[in-house]
């Protein structure tokens, strides 16, 4: 140890995995990730073709935002093909789980622990917008998600 200062990456630790979340959740940690990532990721583009794909990445872009610049520290994530789930991430589905489930207090008390209380109101009106998005994405056929299939060829 060198004595300088090292960033902390409190927000990033490991607190379960990505694919022991419910599908709302794991939407939620993957539209934040893709919310992260450069506007020309072709993984984003996929996601965004998706039925509320789009608004679900734009809401936790908006979180994001919101925790990067009232944030009570920086927001932490991981790369989009790891299968951990950072502290950070869970926090913010669970905020959106919360909000969706009409547990508003809950997701207020959530906020709090991203960002300064005032901006609470902020991150919860942006999570409902994304867990709307993403049960829109959950209820939708198979065939509006599955963009990459075309008609099958049997004979």
């Amino acid at each position: 140890m060198d004595g300088g200062f090292m960033p902390s990456r409190r927000g990033g630790a490991a607190v379960g995995m990505l694919d022991e979340l419910p599908a709302i959740e794991a939407g939620a940690v993957v539209a934040l990730r893709l919310a992260c990532a450069p506007m020309s990721d072709p993984a984003r583009r996929d996601f965004s073709r998706l039925p509320g794909g789009r608004a679900a990445i734009d809401a936790l872009c908006q979180m994001a935002d919101v925790c990067a610049t009232f944030g009570r520290r920086p927001l932490m994530h991981h790369a989009l093909t790891c299968r951990c789930l950072g502290g950070d991430e869970a926090c913010l589905a669970q905020i959106v789980a919360a909000v969706l489930a009409g547990d508003r207090d809950d997701a207020m008390a959530l906020a709090c622990l991203m960002a300064r209380a005032d901006l609470a109101p902020v991150l919860v009106s942006h999570a409902e917008r994304a867990g709307v998005a993403l049960s829109r994405m959950a209820a939708a056929p198979a065939h509006e998600t599955d963009h990459g299939a075309g008609a099958a060829t049997l004979h």
